[in-house]
């Protein structure tokens, strides 16, 4: 089944040492179910991990590390999303000298070292969004609206996955930059299609309390997840409720300093872009009504690729309630963000530890039948789910543990087939009732 591991070039390095050590056990899984002519152990997961494969593990797990560890010769903190610095080889001696300067400055910024790329993003937004949108208020032409869009389109993965490590760990600057950390969402967030601090109150006091479960408001529990129907009432559930949703929960939940604190940011958010609207209707319609409407659709498809495949048996399990990619749009662009399972295990964890915590835990994410998918990402999950072609998840589907690899490509699609079977009521009490108890 090897076959049909596919090599991005744009890969990150852990993601190709990824890729790489679970392509290496497909094989001795494949060299294995040949020499005992093909007889399956019984618990193949138990299975005791061979020498071979535990030196091969412990090579990548230190190669992986190093490039983390700012006191390791390999360090290589993350500069720009599209190359890494090793990759630019030698430079003009000019470009090399400014290239380092940035470096040092930016890692004297950053609150992780590896980080400087955040710091890179900043710049980067502060020097073309943010004079587009004023520019567009000034004089307003079609062309421009069109082209800032566009712009702020493909910012708007990249933005909120930093942003996602900004919610989690409370900034991504050192602490004599609180000021700027702490006030640049509220200038960048309705540039990028959010609403002040609703990412915040939504995924950290929300969804990482629910984790997809009956009372997540944005769980895929209910849905069959490759019906398009469904899908669009959850999206339209989104945009039409989640204000009042959100608000409702945490009064249930006795969270009122959050409900009032999520309204008034909510509103408030409202009121100024009515009044942006009020000052210059067709550039507040680019500049901030659009990229809303785009960034709340966008959060929605991505949501349901990463819980759409639910395991029947334990869907309360954060390994079978959510899935891992390994490709290029999430991992070297958006933060690792593919490593979902990883993120659910633990929503402190750096975005650059992801790749090291699974590899480490490799063995468990088997053992619990977690999926690991790679060549895509989130938004062709979903496509891919609406139109039924789980011939094409199945090929991107890196099978983890014996009793995976051993599955023929019929077999894997009806695993993923039963993964998107809706839960009923009934089943749900059920399912989760212990977790209530």
């Amino acid at each position: 089944m090897d076959k049909y591991i596919v090599y991005s070039k744009d890969l990150t390095k852990a993601d190709t040492l990824i890729l790489k050590n679970l392509q290496a056990d497909i094989l001795d899984v494949t060299a294995r179910a040949q020499s005992d002519g093909g007889v399956t152990n019984d618990n193949p997961d138990n299975a005791a991990v061979s020498e071979e494969e535990a030196v091969r593990d412990e090579a990548a797990l230190q190669t992986m590390m190093s490039l983390n560890d700012p006191k390791h010769p390999n360090f290589e903190p993350a500069v720009f999303n599209g190359w890494d610095l090793s990759s630019l080889g030698k430079l003009e001696p000019a470009l090399d000298r400014l290239l380092k300067s940035y470096v040092r400055l930016g890692k004297s910024v950053v609150r992780v070292e590896t980080d400087v790329v955040f710091l890179t993003h900043l710049i980067l937004y502060f020097t073309t969004s943010v004079p587009s949108a004023l520019l567009l208020f000034h004089h307003f032409t079609w062309f421009h609206g069109i082209l800032h869009l566009v712009m702020q389109v493909s910012y708007t993965g990249t933005y909120t996955l930093m942003m996602h490590q900004h919610i989690h760990g409370r900034g991504v600057l050192k602490r004599q930059y609180a000021w700027f950390d702490l006030t640049f969402p509220y200038l960048l967030d309705p540039l990028m299609g959010h609403t002040w601090n609703s990412y915040f109150y939504h995924h950290v006091k929300h969804h990482h309390v629910e984790g997809n479960g009956p009372e997540d408001l944005s769980s895929t529990l209910r849905y069959q997840r490759d019906n398009v129907w469904h899908f669009l009432q959850y999206v339209g559930r989104f945009y039409l409720f989640i204000c009042f949703e959100l608000a409702a929960y945490f009064v249930r939940k006795n969270r009122l300093a959050f409900a009032a604190k999520q309204t008034f940011w909510e509103l408030s958010s409202y009121a100024f872009q009515y009044a942006m609207f009020r000052l210059n209707p067709r550039a507040s319609v680019f500049v901030f009504l659009l990229p809303l409407a785009i960034m709340r659709f966008g959060l929605m498809v991505g949501n349901w690729g990463q819980h759409a495949l639910v395991d029947r048996d334990e869907p309360d399990s954060d390994y079978r309630s959510s899935i891992t990619l390994i490709d290029v749009p999430s991992n070297r662009h958006c933060f690792n963000d593919g490593y979902h399972t990883s993120h659910h295990l633990n929503p402190l964890r750096h975005w650059r530890e992801h790749p090291v915590a699974f590899l480490k835990a490799k063995h468990t994410y088997a053992s619990n039948e977690a999926l690991v998918f790679h060549d895509i990402d989130y938004l062709m999950m979903t496509v891919k789910l609406l139109t039924k072609d789980y011939a094409h998840l199945a090929r991107c589907m890196v099978p983890i543990g014996e009793r995976q690899i051993r599955m023929t490509m019929d077999e894997r699609i009806a695993m993923l087939k039963r993964h998107t079977i809706p839960f009923t009521e009934e089943e749900i009490a059920a399912k989760y009732a212990k977790k209530e108890e």
